[in-house]
């Protein structure tokens, strides 16, 4: 499904604050942070929907007051976005006043769920689901979020860590730079390891993961060699190769539409492979102004 266009939105003034304020007291009911659930309307839905998707996947639930099964479904999915802690947003869409967003997404009945990962929107189910199903289906959006590089998660209010420093005092972490210091990959790759064991959400020791992995690929190539090589597109180790350097010297564009190349002109294994280091380096880019558009062309891409 296209990205659809809500141009002309209507403000909804003292209603949709309104509806805002109940928004905010169902959610600290449910025990979900602020900004976790949202009302989406036609005037927030790029920022508040299909730019957030960018880094965390959004669920969008189509409901209504006067509907049965929107009663047993909207608080489910509610406990639920308070459960996963920020791993997904849940965007609620009343169709009665935002007739234009229903419109769009050509609404047949209610409660309609649909997942926006990255800008695409995926339909998911119809109907009210029993909680073990409804999670599944959550989960399965939670991996393919990831399988593109987009496993990050709402900020709840904890005070944020430095993204230009690693955690103060952490042994862990000066284990791993020490070992990187000295070009010891291995042990230094145990050592992020060790850290995502106990903490697999740890952003810090994900990148400084795939910062030794891509050291230690990159350790002692010659560029023009590289270079060389990846004159041959067929050649999927060259162009991954290539696409290493590229990162290395910081040229995230080049290195982003290189692997992307790769994906659409592979399949099966091979594919995977290409898929996997792209998501790697989306990882170390961090908030590159190039990721976004990189992660849009990836799932085109792989869809």
């Amino acid at each position: 499904m296209s990205t659809p266009n809500f141009a002309g939105a209507v403000d909804l003034g003292a209603l949709a604050a309104q509806k805002d304020q109940q928004r905010k007291a169902d959610a600290a009911l449910a025990g979900a942070p602020e900004g976790l659930i949202l009302d989406a309307t036609a005037e927030n839905f790029q920022t508040e929907v299909m730019d957030r998707s960018m880094t965390v996947p959004v669920i969008l639930d189509l409901w209504a007051t006067w509907c049965g099964p929107c009663k047993q479904l909207s608080p489910l999915l509610e406990r639920l976005a308070a459960e996963y802690g920020g791993r997904w947003i849940l965007a609620k869409v009343d169709v009665d006043a935002e007739q234009q967003i229903a419109a769009a997404f050509q609404v047949q009945s209610i409660p309609s769920v649909f997942a926006v990962i990255g800008g695409q929107v995926a339909p998911l189910f119809q109907g009210a689901l029993p909680e073990q199903q409804l999670r599944q289906a959550i989960d399965k959006v939670l991996e393919v979020a990831a399988s593109q590089g987009i496993d990050g998660s709402l900020d709840t209010g904890e005070a944020p860590e430095s993204e230009d420093e690693e955690p103060a005092g952490d042994p862990r972490f000066d284990a791993a730079v020490d070992a990187i210091d000295a070009g010891d990959w291995a042990a230094a790759r145990t050592a992020y390891q060790r850290i995502l064991g106990e903490t697999p959400a740890d952003v810090d020791a994900a990148a400084g993961l795939a910062m030794v992995d891509l050291y230690e690929r990159t350790d002692g190539i010659d560029p023009a060699a590289v270079a060389a090589g990846a004159a041959n597109t067929d050649d999927l180790d060259a162009q991954l190769l290539a696409g290493d350097l590229e990162a290395l010297q910081g040229d995230w564009a080049a290195a982003f539409s290189r692997l992307i190349e790769a994906v659409r002109q592979t399949s099966g294994e091979d594919r995977e492979r290409a898929r996997n280091r792209l998501v790697d380096l989306f990882t170390l880019a961090g908030d590159d102004p190039a990721v976004p558009a990189a992660r849009t062309a990836l799932a085109s891409a792989l869809f």
